[in-house]
């Protein structure tokens, strides 16, 4: 029973499916039907909206054509009324630029320089289309007109612009390079910045339109006096500061300069300020000092040359940055070339000038005069890699302006040294000219002044003579260790041992003079007096500066050498009061018995004795208390061990005549006490008593 009621059910639920199927079948079958209605009306509408289109077509493209034709046409006639009109300004521009040409450039550069740019426009429209019309002369000439007076305004923008540099300026640009700490640059401006603008645009313009050089020329001539006209300012600027105050420096510079050493004179070592020393003992006249007020002046103009020196690099550098700024890179170095040249020649001919007066002063034997040249060549050298930098890319002949002034005053300087030494060794031993109290000879105090003052510059002067191949001359030893030093300290140490060779020489050329010198005198007393001065002074004046360690490189023994000699020629000093103290020895002396009677003759010999040495004495205090042993040391030195020897022997002498009748008036005999005749031997060498 069941069974059947589920397949009933089944079977209406089937029917009922299918009913449903039925029905949407039949709705996709009406809604088939109405799209193919709407399709069919689509299709006719499209059909009939193709075919009002064509018709319109048909009507529009004939009259669009015809619009595009006008079109053009109008376009053409557009284009044609600006051509025309663009041609007729180059008919006007000569006259509609006229004014602003004649006027010049003055005050309105940019607006120049438009107007220039339509007169050249207007030329190459002419060259180019018409090349026969009269149009184009006429703008040709306002073209040139236009040039000229922009190459006027550049000239007169240089002209009334461009200023030496004060020298104060100056000055502290160079100060900074010899401070001992950094200082900032100083800032050397030429040129107001704005004219230095409208300089740089007519150079441009001239380089590229104008096809014009001749600006550069006006530039390097106008540049080139304000340069020379800076470094003149300077020199003159330090001569007044000189002749007024003595200071040659910028307020801005404190520090001393490394390569100007003041110049002095030393205090001669071993003397004293005794005032029982005359003043001839103590500082003979000095022909390398000069006269009064020379060496301010030498000292004054070597010093405003270094100045220029300096300044010269540093403005030169200057203005090469300027330059670079207004010509064409291409003309630039050439152009520096030109521009540095007069004050670089003046630079060369100032240096040929001292040269020449130190080349004077030699053929005068005045050697003070070469000392100018050590600080200027030390100070040319020191800067030479300045120079090389600053005339990087300028003529050969320019470049080598510097190493040739370098040379000459190398060449000069050595033969001034070398005649200086042999100076030394030839001077004449002449009578008149030595000192009568046998102190320090003039030649002494020259020879060993120069040498002082040469130590002030000793590289410059060792460098000095390996330039001219001194090395031969005077055999100088190589240290073999210094195969493997660096080339530079090879240098310097073959330099300062040709140095200490040439001092050597002097010292020695000067020795031999001295020991010609003292045999002028006729006592030979005096002549070891003269030789003990002259070698306590060589050898106080070595010690009391750095003299002895460049002597040392050479002569090892030199101080020692020097000492002997001392003590040699006091040896012989000493020598001379034999013939007082010889009296008093018992050669002679006779025998005696207590009690006894002398003879006439042996009291005579005693009598004698007496005489002679207190003749001899008083001869040897009243001479020998003029001479000068100017070394208060040495000077109480010989009188002590003098006063030892005579009061010693004279005495034992009285201790051994003490008993003798030999007089009957011993006072006459017995004048001076031991203690008297030490007071005396105390007063040699003393002119004040």
């Amino acid at each position: 029973m069941v069974p059947t009621e589920d397949a009933s059910a089944r079977k209406r639920e089937i029917e009922e499916k299918l009913q449903q199927e039925q029905e949407t079948l039949a709705f996709i079958r009406e809604n088939l039907e109405k799209s193919d209605q709407l399709t069919n009306g689509m299709v006719s509408i499209l059909s009939s909206f193709e075919s009002r289109l064509m018709q319109l077509e048909n009507a529009i493209i004939p009259v669009h054509k015809q619009t595009e034709n006008l079109q053009r046409l109008q376009d053409n006639v557009d284009k044609t009324l600006s051509c025309m009109d663009h041609v007729i300004s180059y008919y006007h521009v000569a006259k509609d630029t006229d004014r602003i040409i004649r006027e010049g450039p003055t005050g309105r550069l940019d607006e120049y320089l438009a107007c220039i740019a339509k007169i050249q426009k207007a030329v190459e429209y002419f060259q180019d289309n018409n090349p026969d019309s009269p149009e184009l002369n006429t703008v040709k000439g306002r073209l040139e007109k236009g040039k000229e007076l922009l190459e006027a305004e550049f000239r007169s923008l240089l002209t009334r612009y461009s200023k030496p540099v004060p020298p104060v300026l100056i000055l502290d640009a160079i100060g900074g390079d010899e401070e001992l700490e950094a200082a900032e640059d100083v800032l050397l401006e030429h040129l107001p910045q704005a004219v230095l603008h409208d300089i740089i645009c007519i150079g441009g313009w001239l380089v590229e339109y104008g096809r014009n050089q001749d600006f550069m020329t006006v530039y390097f001539q106008i540049r080139s006096s304000q340069l020379d006209r800076s470094i003149k300012g300077l020199k003159e600027h330090l001569r007044k500061n000189s002749a007024s105050s003595g200071a040659l420096y910028s307020p801005a510079v404190q520090a001393k300069r490394k390569d100007t050493p003041t110049k002095k004179v030393p205090k001669r070592p071993g003397h004293d300020r005794d005032p029982r020393v005359r003043h001839g003992a103590e500082a003979p006249a000095d022909k390398l000092a000069g006269p009064p007020g020379r060496d301010e002046a030498l000292d004054a103009e070597m010093d405003a040359y270094i100045h220029c020196i300096s300044a010269f690099v540093k403005l030169a550098q200057s203005e090469y940055a300027l330059l670079c700024e207004v010509i064409p890179e291409h003309h630039q170095k050439k152009t520096f070339d030109s521009l540095i040249q007069e004050a670089l020649d003046n630079l060369m001919l100032e240096g040929d000038n001292i040269v020449g007066a130190a080349r004077r002063a030699i053929l005068r034997h005045d050697y003070s005069a070469v000392l100018t040249i050590f600080p200027i060549l030390r100070h040319l050298k020191i800067n030479k890699g300045d120079f090389d930098a600053t005339l990087q890319g300028t003529a050969a002949g320019t470049k080598n302006k510097l190493p040739a002034l370098i040379a000459s005053m190398e060449s000069i300087g050595a033969k001034a040294l070398e005649e200086f030494a042999d100076s030394i060794k030839n001077d004449p031993d002449k009578e008149y000219n030595m000192p009568k109290d046998g102190t320090v000879h003039e030649l002494t105090s020259n020879a060993i002044l120069f040498l002082q003052q040469l130590l002030d510059f000793h590289e410059t002067a060792g460098a000095m003579l390996a330039s001219q191949v001194l090395g031969d001359t005077y055999n100088i030893p190589l240290d073999p260790r210094e195969s493997t030093s660096t080339s530079s300290s090879y240098t310097s140490d073959f330099n300062k041992r040709l140095l200490s060779t040439y001092i050597c020489k002097v010292l020695g050329n000067l020795q031999l003079n001295l020991l010609s010198k003292s045999k002028v005198y006729e006592d030979s007393a005096l002549g070891a007096i003269f030789l003990h001065n002259n070698y306590n002074y060589i050898l106080k004046s070595l010690e009391k500066s750095e003299l002895i360690q460049l002597v040392t490189v050479t002569q090892r023994r030199a101080e020692t050498s020097y000492r002997e000699l001392i003590e040699q020629q006091i040896h012989v000093y000493q020598r001379s009061w034999i013939k007082v103290t010889e009296h008093l020895t018992e050669r002679n002396l006779p025998l005696f018995q207590p009690g006894a009677k002398l003879k006439d003759k042996e009291r005579q010999v005693i009598k004698d004795k007496f005489k002679g040495f207190n003749d001899g004495l008083e001869e040897m205090c009243k001479i020998h208390k003029g001479w000068a042993v100017p070394d208060k040391e040495q000077r109480n030195f010989i009188r002590r061990a003098q006063r030892t020897v005579v009061s010693d022997a004279y005495a034992a002498f009285l201790r051994r005549c003490a008993d003798l009748p030999f007089t009957k008036n011993p006072d006459k005999y017995h004048k001076y006490r031991p203690e008297e005749v030490e007071e005396m031997i105390d007063r040699l060498f003393d002119t004040s008593a």
